[in-house]
């Protein structure tokens, strides 16, 4: 008698790990990637002095946005980005970041997007082109009287050269942009929003195309490679550390002002 042995259910397999990144880095060109720099236009020239020290005269000259508010010096950093890139000309990229996409909205709607500039890190901005701030109004005048004041003093290449700004730049795998990117698209189907603003998936979930991207935006205490990902944005305005990274063939380092 044969005895019956009891049932089990075949259980199913574990789910596979996520995958890992594990692209290498290939950048076409090597360059360095200057972090957010919120108007700290002297820790920008100590930084600039320390990249003519290090003495990479292949290397580009890349700075992922956020030029203006919060610092003290946002005109000066502006005025010098705009005169380094005229002379530097392909040797230098200016991307975009929500910082000068929000000072761009309020010359173009100063009654509508004033307030929430100011609330954001304008306030420091119009001090730097000594424009005074309508606080405490909600007259539309007001805030049309400081726009036009704002236009006069940027004057208009400034203003032209802050509109002409990509969100993006390319190399090799590299990819460099303000904020990130959603990992779920392809780089040249990112929305702006998320090139400028960030996406919430960017941090966890790594892309599986084999591009790296390059970042600000988003505050960390050290910067790092991994997974994909290259964070510059060491805080300049609040901490006095401003990072940049030099990136070639397998190789990403970090240098600070």
């Amino acid at each position: 008698m044969l005895m019956r042995l009891p049932f089990f259910k075949k259980r199913p397999a574990p789910p596979s790990p996520a995958p890992g990144f594990d692209a290498p880095i290939r950048p076409d060109v090597p360059f360095y990637a200057v972090g957010d720099l919120h108007g700290c236009d002297a820790l920008l020239g100590t930084l600039l002095d320390k990249l003519e020290e290090a003495g990479h005269p292949d290397a580009k000259l890349v700075t992922v946005g956020d030029y203006v508010d919060r610092g003290e010096q946002s005109a000066a950093v502006l005025r010098r980005l705009c005169d380094l890139q005229s002379q530097a000309g392909d040797n230098m990229i200016c991307l975009k970041g929500n910082h000068e996409d929000m000072m761009l909205a309020v010359l173009d709607d100063p009654v509508q997007a004033g307030p929430r500039w100011l609330r954001h890190g304008g306030l420091q901005t119009l001090a730097s082109f000594r424009v005074p701030p309508p606080i405490g109004t909600t007259d539309a005048q007001a805030w049309i009287t400081m726009r036009d004041a704002l236009r006069d003093a940027m004057t208009p290449t400034l203003e032209d050269w802050l509109r002409a700004l990509p969100l993006s730049w390319q190399t090799g795998n590299v990819v460099v942009t303000h904020a990130g990117a959603d990992p779920a698209k392809p780089i040249d189907q990112q929305r702006s929003q998320v090139l400028l603003w960030g996406h919430p998936s960017f941090e966890t979930i790594p892309r599986n195309d084999g591009l790296w991207i390059v970042h600000g935006h988003t505050i960390t205490d050290t910067p790092r490679a991994v997974q994909g990902r290259i964070a510059t944005d060491t805080g300049a305005y609040a901490t006095g550390r401003l990072t940049c990274a030099l990136i070639e063939t397998e190789s990403v380092s970090f240098i600070r002002a």
